[in-house]
């Protein structure tokens, strides 16, 4: 009895310690202030990142995207003079209709963005350079990300697939095979305004098909063909729009997520 009493108060005396540790701050307070910010260097009481749950498999959308296209319907963008929008889906994809104009979200979106969107040029190939699955990709309503079939398929440099279209041709031409379905992974900083003055530019890196085509590039203005860029002030939102450009170019599983500073959360 006496040696099993021992135990519990050895065992009582362990959950204690346990305890106080648990209940020391995390960090410290006494360390110098990290330039810009309120919070010390190791400030164990700045707020912690907010835990989401990644996508199962790569390129699934984690627990707080918000999901644009599933492969079912086209609720998420704007309907046209008619009752939905004017594209189609086949096969758990969104096809653009010759003359159906811009699919675009009925949510704005911003300033700070993530986006994936997985596409597939027409199979078989018709067409060259920029007659050949020819579509876009527009942050905010205005920047353009070039979608087109460069799969031994050359143009100018600025309008092949993963430019920033008219300002910057892509690193490296990562492009699959038509049929195929390719994938952008967007991370957009949007330009900030103060009034009708541009403050901060647009940035925007790029991975296609998990190749860096754009290395946090500084966007020259809202992108446009045959016209050079130039910014106008707009909100810190905007819409995600997808272009159709007269060729059936397939995409499925679209989300973004906003990007916050976890201070800001």
């Amino acid at each position: 009895m006496r040696i099993h009493t021992q135990t519990l108060l050895f065992s009582a005396a362990l959950a204690a310690a346990a305890l106080a540790q648990d209940a020391k701050p995390l960090g410290y307070q006494d360390t110098p202030l990290i330039p810009g910010t309120n919070w010390h260097v190791h400030d164990g009481l700045r707020p912690q990142p907010k835990v989401i749950t990644p996508g199962v498999n790569p390129g699934d959308a984690p627990s707080d995207a918000v999901v644009l296209f599933n492969g079912k319907d086209l609720s998420q963008f704007k309907k046209n003079a008619g009752e939905k929008p004017n594209w189609t889906i086949e096969e758990g994809c969104a096809v653009s209709v010759k003359g159906a104009g811009y699919l675009e979200s009925a949510e704005e979106f911003g300033p700070d963005l993530q986006l994936h969107v997985e596409w597939a040029a027409p199979t078989p190939p018709e067409g060259t350079s920029q007659g050949r699955g020819n579509s876009g990709v527009f942050l905010f309503g205005k920047y353009e990300i070039q979608v087109l079939d460069c799969y031994e398929n050359q143009t100018y440099p600025d309008g092949q697939t993963a430019a920033i279209y008219g300002q910057t041709p892509p690193l490296v031409n990562a492009s699959r095979k038509p049929g195929e379905f390719q994938t952008y992974d967007i991370l957009f900083t949007g330009p900030r305004f103060e009034g009708a003055e541009l403050k901060t530019p647009a940035y925007a890196t790029i991975l296609h098909n998990g190749v860096v085509v754009q290395n946090h590039v500084q966007l020259l203005g809202a992108t446009g063909h045959k016209s050079a860029p130039k910014y106008t002030a707009h909100g810190e939102k905007g819409p995600i729009k997808f272009q159709d450009h007269g060729n059936p170019v397939r995409f499925r599983n679209v989300w973004l997520r906003e990007l916050k500073p976890v201070d800001s959360q």
